[in-house]
This record gives C-alpha cells, structure tokens and sequence, in this order.
C-alpha cells in the first residue's frame, strides 16, 4: 500500500452537542468513524470533558495505524462549536466522514478543508 497523508480539517456549528456524561457515546462515535473510513484502531479512543467556564466541551482523540483523529466541541455556545481533524496515510472518502457528522450532531453548518500533505500541502 502506498501512503497518502491525507487530512481532512472539519469546523461545523452543531445543534446537538453532547454533554458531560456523554463520554462513551463520544469514543463508541470515534470508533464507528474508523470504521466507516475502513481504518484500524491503535488506541483510543480517549474521550474527556473540560468544565471550564468560557472553554466547556468535549475532547476526544484516537491513533489509528500511522494517523490519528481529533475531536472537539466547544458547547457554551449555540449552536455548538465543533473542530475535527481526520489524518490518514491511506485514502479515505471525506463524505463517510460528514455523513457520521450529520447523523449524531445535527450539522447546523458544515466548512472544510482536504488536503494532501505528502510532498507539498495541496488541497484536493
């Protein structure tokens, strides 16, 4: 298999975010993600809340084989700001990834990035 590094950077205002004591729904999300863009889980995902005023929400990472995912929400706010970082050296389709987007966070708007990192930082 060839490597691809391909990243997919995602910022969405959501109109559902999850709350504190919603950190196995959080990582069961991450792992069904992985699985939907067909790569291997490593370790994680590990899946935290930060109670601090001004900065709420929940953070989530994965290490899936020589890549990883990120996850953020910020939900203080309404909608809810969500920040997600899908880095892989094999290639992926960017839609599986909003699709699981949309069907848990009730995508209010949706911007993102594709971009291929292996020789030059190019967007695809």
């Amino acid at each position: 298999m060839t490597q691809q590094h391909k990243h997919l950077i995602v910022r969405a205002d959501i109109g559902k975010c999850p709350k504190e004591e919603d950190l196995n729904k959080i990582s069961d999300w991450i792992r069904t993600l992985i699985r939907k863009i067909d790569m291997k889980l490593l370790a994680g995902p590990y899946t935290t809340y930060v109670n601090e005023k001004g900065n709420k929400g929940m953070t989530s990472v994965a290490i899936i084989e020589t890549s990883h995912i990120a996850l953020h929400i910020w939900d203080e706010i309404s909608p809810g700001l969500m920040q997600l970082d899908v880095y892989s050296c094999a290639n992926f389709n960017p839609q599986d990834v909003f699709e699981k987007v949309n069907e848990l966070f009730q995508t209010v708007k949706m911007e993102y990035k594709f971009l291929d990192r292996e020789k030059e930082l190019v967007e695809v």
